[in-house]
């Protein structure tokens, strides 16, 4: 401990009591970002290095009962520090809305912006204890950590919870540099028409101005920067729910044979929808397990969910083939498991990168933010997935015959079995680079050398 060498001996014992550094995360409040916040906390605890993860109770209770594929004895050593939760309205979504952005969620976040005081008092609670404090916050909670600047031993990272390329393709729009991709695929790329509502970006941008302070991860070529995913566990040998309903149906079915239909916390879909997807699964054949659910509320805490109706006897006609799940669901397991053979997602990120991670292929059908981004990058860089509708004809209803189709082509075709052996490699090579001299695992000790330095 090398700040404390010839101190007298009472300066001694207080310096000797402090921890040497300490990690405080702070996340943004939606499941997506609470998530991988948590996962990299996992990570970094794993170090032996003590990790705080701070946000509004009712949020902080969220991340813990939808740790999805995290080990409990690992949650176990993260403190947990819950602010007081400023009250905010948490309706439920519209699911007639003509766009699939949540914007029922916006009070919630709104609401969150109301941290910065209890969030400096906590980094000045710590500061006081420790060597040096690490603060680790998600991008879209910079205006909320700014005070890091008033605490000469606290420095702060900026986490980023979307992929490189969406990031990439973001600065080079704003900074009005051309994408540097092919023309064939440059023509395909989608546009940012429709990914957002006004004030969600308004949200964005007003955290622009305290992205630079104090900050070291950043997409500047001066700045350091880590690329550390992915930050999920590779290996569920602690399975969080060894007798979960979906994980004993999916030991019932053939390798590959079953295709994973779920679009994440914070897509709800009006019931001409539902049915047409109900319709085109069931015309497919193939084996499935659909993840029903409506978008989170703010607080999921609160209020019922609506129990989405499905076409009059379809659970009845396709309980041989198909399994209807209207509950959380452990989806990195299910992805994980030998019979899964496809991912029909809206590609969220954390959806994308547990996919990619465990070698399924995926039927992109992107919905808001960054999501139609991501659906490119598998679908035409990566290629490992097909598109279930182009980002331009997202105001037009996917029919049930468009649905079979993708269906049929993704879990029952050559074309789907050299996108699924493509899909499997690229899981084996992500999966190598997490291990020991991985270039994953090398960014995270770089990261963890250079905070512990």
């Amino acid at each position: 401990m090398g700040s404390c060498e010839n101190l007298p001996n009472h300066e001694l014992i207080s310096c000797l009591k402090k921890d040497e550094v300490a990690i405080i995360m702070v996340p943004f409040p939606a499941q997506g970002h609470l998530n991988q916040l948590l996962q990299l906390s996992c990570l970094i605890s794993s170090y032996d290095l003590p990790v705080y993860y701070v946000g509004s109770a009712t949020h902080n209770r969220q991340a813990r009962v939808r740790a999805n594929a995290l080990n409990p004895s690992d949650i176990a050593k993260i403190h947990f520090h819950d602010l007081p939760t400023p009250e905010f309205a948490s309706p439920e979504p519209d699911f007639n809305s003509s766009s699939k952005f949540p914007a029922h969620l916006q009070p919630s976040w709104d609401a969150c912006m109301l941290l910065r005081e209890p969030i400096a008092s906590f980094f000045r609670d710590i500061s006081s204890k420790s060597r040096r404090v690490v603060v680790v916050h998600d991008s879209l909670m910079s205006y909320n950590v700014q005070d890091v600047k008033s605490f000469p031993n606290v420095e702060s990272y900026v986490y980023n919870c979307i992929s490189v390329f969406t990031l990439y393709c973001l600065i080079c729009i704003t900074r009005g540099l051309s994408v540097q991709l092919e023309e064939e695929l440059l023509k395909k790329l989608p546009s940012l028409e429709g990914i957002m509502t006004d004030e969600i970006r308004e949200f964005g941008a007003s955290q622009k101005p305290y992205m630079e302070i104090g900050s070291e991860v950043r997409s500047e070529q001066n700045k350091k920067q880590w690329a550390i995913g992915p930050i999920l566990p590779t290996k569920l040998d602690h399975i969080s729910n060894g007798n979960n309903i979906c994980l004993d149906w999916l030991n019932k079915q053939p390798p590959r044979s079953v295709l994973y239909i779920s679009f994440g916390t914070t897509t709800s879909f009006p019931y001409r929808e539902i049915k047409e997807l109900a319709m085109g699964l069931e015309q497919s054949k193939q084996k499935f397990i659909w993840v029903l659910r409506d978008a989170n509320r703010g607080d999921i805490f609160t209020g019922e969910a609506r129990k989405v109706e499905l076409p009059e006897g379809f659970e009845e006609r396709v309980k041989e083939v198909g399994l209807v799940v209207r509950d959380w669901a452990p989806q990195p397991e299910i992805l994980a498991h030998s019979s899964t053979g496809g991912f029909m997602s809206h590609c969220g990120w954390n959806s994308c990168i547990e996919s990619i991670t465990m070698g399924v292929p995926i039927a992109a059908w992107p919905m808001h933010s960054d999501q139609p981004k991501n659906g490119f990058l598998v679908t035409e860089i990566l290629k490992i997935g097909m598109l279930v509708r182009e980002w331009g004809k997202r105001d037009e209803l996917v029919t049930a015959s468009t649905i079979e189709n993708v269906v049929r082509k993704l879990m029952a075709s050559e074309e789907g079995d050299v996108i699924r052996k493509r899909a499997e490699e690229l899981g084996e090579a992500v999966r190598r680079s997490t291990e020991k001299g991985g270039a994953s695992r090398k960014e995270l000790d770089s990261f963890i050398a250079h905070i512990t330095r």
